[in-house]
């Protein structure tokens, strides 16, 4: 039976926020690749050589998360805690700033697909007041203890709200988790007599209109090809006019020709492109990305579907009966071309809001 607490964080709640006020600033730092600043980063130079380390090497445990990525990660999450953006967020929920009477132990399993992804779920935890008791993936399981660990020296004390353990996830009183279709299953069995959030795997969509600039279809190469597309922001798949061209993506996107060169995208890409050449399925690919016509959302590795229409409410509406599948939709009148890799605190995961969730907590 987990156990229960009433302990409050001994941090108080505006320090709180300063600290990842402050991370944001370091976080913006390593984005940079910048050198080490000065002690008024909070961090002495080995501390902040040791992170920097963890940063390059980060490709020997996980050969998706090259340097390149986790910098880009980093920069994200640097902008999402800029005071005033981080702020303008929390305004939303004033019970804040008020002393909770019950703190709880919520138990936060992370996915592990795109470098520091789990973030988010910590940032609202410690926020929110109560302890987080944090399952790491396997495939990002340095990358957040280190990000505690600096948060410790800009408000010491504020680690003991963010606990990472590597066994079983027990002793919680409630439960954030995050992974496949088929985990979630899983995840609701084991944890069902607990308040809970869980995430089912989700993917991401670009609607094209045909007025796009060759800037918006340059940036929508981002959207597609940043994490290899393993993240479920990523677009995975288009919806275009009838008689869209496609050779304007191909030429958008060129830029991104060298992911080829990753040997794990390379061979997705490889076996994706010889599996339906054999099986006769008609393809277009430019040597770095195969494009597939197909109704399906969810696209492989290397790998983009898309789906003609000739209305595009009709596109709308299919999207709206999809919509427990699909995490954000990018074009005119949705995310922006090139930014679906970079939410604001509170465009929610599965558009659940995890900090009302964990307030809620009793």
């Amino acid at each position: 039976m987990p156990v229960t607490s009433n302990a409050r964080p001994t941090v108080p709640y505006a320090q709180r926020v300063s600290a990842f006020v402050q991370l944001g600033r370091v976080f913006h730092l390593f984005a940079a690749s910048a050198p080490w600043p000065g002690h008024a980063c909070g961090l002495d130079q080995a501390e902040y050589e040791e992170f920097d380390a963890l940063i390059r090497r980060a490709r020997q445990r996980n050969g998706w998360f090259t340097e390149e990525n986790v910098r880009h990660a980093l920069g994200g999450l640097s902008v999402m805690l800029q005071e005033e953006t981080l702020k303008a967020w929390l305004a939303a929920y004033p019970e804040l700033e008020r002393p909770r009477s019950v703190a709880r132990t919520v138990g936060l399993v992370l996915a592990g697909n795109i470098p520091l992804v789990g973030f988010h779920d910590v940032l609202c935890v410690v926020l929110s007041g109560h302890r987080a008791r944090i399952k790491c993936s396997s495939d990002d399981a340095e990358l957040i203890p280190a990000a505690i660990n600096m948060l410790e020296h800009f408000a010491p004390g504020i680690a003991a709200q963010a606990e990472v353990t590597m066994g079983k996830l027990t002793d919680v009183e409630a439960v954030i988790a995050t992974g496949s279709n088929n985990t979630s299953r899983y995840f609701e069995h084991y944890f069902g007599h607990l308040p809970r959030l869980v995430r089912k795997g989700r993917v991401s969509v670009a609607v094209l209109d045909g007025t796009e600039t060759e800037a918006e279809l340059k940036d929508l190469g981002e959207d597609l090809f940043r994490y290899f597309g393993l993240g479920c922001r990523n677009v995975s798949k288009l919806y275009v006019p009838r008689e869209y061209d496609l050779d304007r993506v191909f030429g958008a996107i060129f830029p991104w020709q060298d992911i080829v060169n990753h040997n794990k995208y390379a061979n997705n890409y490889d076996y994706n492109r010889a599996l339906w050449m054999l099986d006769r399925v008609p393809i277009l690919e430019n040597g770095f990305v195969v494009f597939k016509e197909e109704t399906a959302l969810a696209s492989p590795v290397a790998a983009v579907y898309y789906e003609r229409y000739d209305d595009v409410k009709a596109v709308e509406r299919s999207l709206e009966v999809q919509a427990e599948q699909i995490q954000c939709v990018v074009g005119h009148g949705h995310v922006p071309f090139g930014s679906a890799q970079c939410p604001a605190p509170g465009e929610y995961a599965d558009g659940v809001d995890t900090l009302g969730f964990l307030l809620d907590l009793k």
